[in-house]
Parts: C-alpha cells; sequence; structure tokens
C-alpha cells in the first residue's frame, strides 16, 4: 500500500527549526511535533501523567510534569530516564501512528524531531532535512533568548550532534542564515520536487 513520503526535520538550537515546520505547515504539509507530543502528553490533564506519578513519586502537579522535580530524579540515573523513557515513547509512537492514519492520502507528511540524531531516531523515514545556520547566527539567536546564558549554551551544544555532522549525515539541507525569503523558496522548492516524485489522488 502506497503511503506519504516522510520527511524528518531535525536541527540544532538555534537553527531555525521551528520557523521552517511553519513554512511547511502554510504549504500544506502535515507535520508532527514530537515535542509537543511530549507536552501534551505530560502537561496539564495529560494521559501520561498517572504514569508518570505512580513511577516517579512527587514529579507531578495541577499544571502536568514539574520538570524541575522530575529532572531531579532523571538526570544522570540512566535507570530512572529508562523507566521515563519506557512510559513516554509507546505514548509518542502512538500519537504518530494517529497522524499517520489521519494523512495517509497525503504525498508528503513531515516528522519535526528536535534530536533525531542524537537517540537514533531516524528509523521509517525516507530521507531527512536538517536546518541549518552560520555558528555566528545560531550563538546570537539562542543568547538573544530569555534565561539564556554563554554557559547554558554551551551545555547544550555539547549534548547535540555537530551541525557539520548533522549536514554530512542530511539528505536536504535547508539554509536559515540568508533572507526569510530565500529559505522559503528552498522550503517551497524541496516540496514541489517530493510532491512531484510522490504524486497522491
Amino acid at each position: 500500500m502506497s503511503r506519504p513520503f516522510i520527511l524528518g526535520l531535525t536541527g540544532s538550537i538555534g537553527m531555525g527549526k521551528s520557523a521552517v515546520a511553519l513554512m511547511l505547515r502554510e504549504l500544506g504539509v502535515p507535520v508532527f511535533d514530537a515535542d509537543a507530543a511530549v507536552h501534551s502528553l505530560q502537561g496539564p490533564g495529560g494521559a501520561l501523567i498517572p504514569a508518570i506519578e505512580a513511577a516517579f513519586p512527587g514529579t507531578t502537579g495541577p499544571e502536568g510534569v514539574r520538570r524541575a522535580e522530575l529532572g531531579a530524579q532523571v538526570f544522570g540515573h540512566p535507570e530512572a530516564l529508562k523507566r521515563l523513557e519506557a512510559i513516554v515513547h509507546p505514548a509518542v509512537g502512538a500519537m504518530r501512528e494517529a497522524f499517520m492514519i489521519e494523512h495517509g492520502g497525503e504525498p508528503l507528511v513531515v516528522f519535526d524531531i528536535p534530536l533525531l540524531f542524537e537517540k537514533g531516531h531516524g528509523q521509517g523515514l525516507d530521507a531527512v532535512a536538517v536546518v541549518s545556520a552560520p555558528a555566528e547566527m545560531q550563538r546570537a539567536r539562542v543568547l538573544a533568548r530569555p534565561g539564556m546564558t554563554p554557559e547554558k549554551f554551551a551545555q547544550i551544544l555539547a549534548l547535540q550532534v555537530p551541525d557539520a555532522e548533522k549536514r554530512a549525515r542530511a539528505d536536504h539541507v535547508i539554509d536559515t542564515g540568508v533572507s526569510l525569503d530565500e529559505t522559503r523558496a528552498e522550503v517551497n522548492q524541496l516540496v514541489r520536487s517530493i510532491r512531484e516524485k510522490n504524486p497522491r489522488n
């Protein structure tokens, strides 16, 4: 049975992935946002709150998961992290399957996966697009965020696969170091080429 072409979208912090995801949505491309799925599952009234509370007592409340408390129990504890992932990953997978059923008639769908290379989430994808910009532009964007410090930025970068390696492993590189119009033209061209190769009724 034919199915949509599945494009993975990723990129390091501050590279403009959210802007590119929005451009894709504006072109009518369904985008599955893995982070948004996790937030909805762990937010107020989220489906995973009871299971997370049972596994990690005291880490949830009316506002959903208390990130500081859960982080304290999980960060630096590989076994605890595995327990949490065993709760979260199947639920996100089920949401992704429902998304694919809903959009099964589309020529193209996008999975927005921030840690695609870091966590090995590339299985099942037909191609990967990496959003990239020059390092000095990335740094300026990230340090402009509220509460961000050079130290925090360095810690985040240390946990991410280097941009050069992501670009080397990508099937497509989307440049956000240029004007928005130029990036939009790149995104348009990529979507058009995939849709032409994978037309649907």
